[in-house]
């Protein structure tokens, strides 16, 4: 298929350069920095920068929404698109039925819908991610564009679900808690070992070891360990008081201990 990127950033930076090593090839990439685009344009073979949402000449069957939530209705109102093409968006937390929504309301032509949401957590300007590992989450407007979606994620990916927007929603809070929710408190983690001059690395081990625990479990609450799940009232007032020059952390701690205690 021949596609257009509207956004540049973590998402479009993986996703495009799979999908070209796919065999589809990526004619163009916009960003409202113009800087971004080039960047993830010369990633790729043949792929152009541009600045105008005017894509009514574009030549792509499939153009993929990868920009952030609150940005979608801007783009959406300044969109134009060919007849008949193909509109994505790669969001968790929005539904096909907002998509549709903006179409109707911004779209003189007739658009086909969906959604290809990748569940992973991106970051551009790393190294790029293997998709055949990553689960795909696809949802469409219509069979055809269903089925359509579906090839294109299964060239790219082993795992390939069919998840409508009330699945997805789920999937997307799952996502945060256990990832952005625990990557925060890992760099809460490091802003301690920071202040006293303690290194870090000191704790990979540990974080490297719950994660494995965590993943290979029944059910990650049956490997909970600390002093909340034995209870230990001593240890949690004694790292309270150390955190009281930090209340918001401390209000974490206090938050996360309650949740464990009532999970014993």
């Amino acid at each position: 298929m021949t596609i257009t990127f509207i956004g540049a950033g973590n998402v479009a930076w993986h996703l495009a350069p799979a999908l070209e090593n796919a065999g589809h090839h990526v004619l163009a990439i916009y960003s409202r920095q113009l800087t971004h685009a080039r960047q993830l344009a010369s990633m790729l073979y043949d792929a152009r920068p541009i600045s105008d949402l005017n894509l009514a000449s574009n030549a792509s069957q499939l153009f993929i929404l990868a920009v952030p939530d609150n940005a979608l209705d801007e783009v959406c109102a300044r969109l134009v698109l060919p007849e008949n093409a193909t509109l994505v968006h790669t969001s968790g937390g929005l539904s096909l039925e907002k998509l549709q929504q903006l179409v109707s309301v911004y779209s003189d032509v007739p658009v086909k819908t969906g959604v290809f949401y990748p569940l992973q957590t991106f970051s551009r300007g790393l190294a790029l991610l293997d998709f055949e590992q990553i689960p795909l989450c696809i949802e469409a407007d219509n069979p055809e564009t269903q089925q359509q979606l579906v090839t294109v994620g299964q060239e790219i990916s082993t795992i390939v679900y069919l998840v409508n927007s009330a699945e997805r929603r789920a999937l997307h809070v799952a996502a945060v808690l256990a990832c952005n929710f625990s990557n925060h408190l890992m760099a809460l983690a490091k802003d301690i070992t920071d202040e006293e001059d303690l290194e870090f690395d000191l704790l990979k081990p540990l974080i490297r070891e719950t994660v494995r625990k965590a993943l290979e479990a029944r059910h990650p609450s049956d490997v909970q360990t600390g002093p909340a799940r034995r209870n230990d009232t001593k240890v949690i007032e004694n790292h309270l008081t150390y955190l009281r020059p930090k209340p918001n952390v401390a209000r974490i701690y206090e938050l996360l201990t309650e949740s464990i205690r009532r999970r014993t």
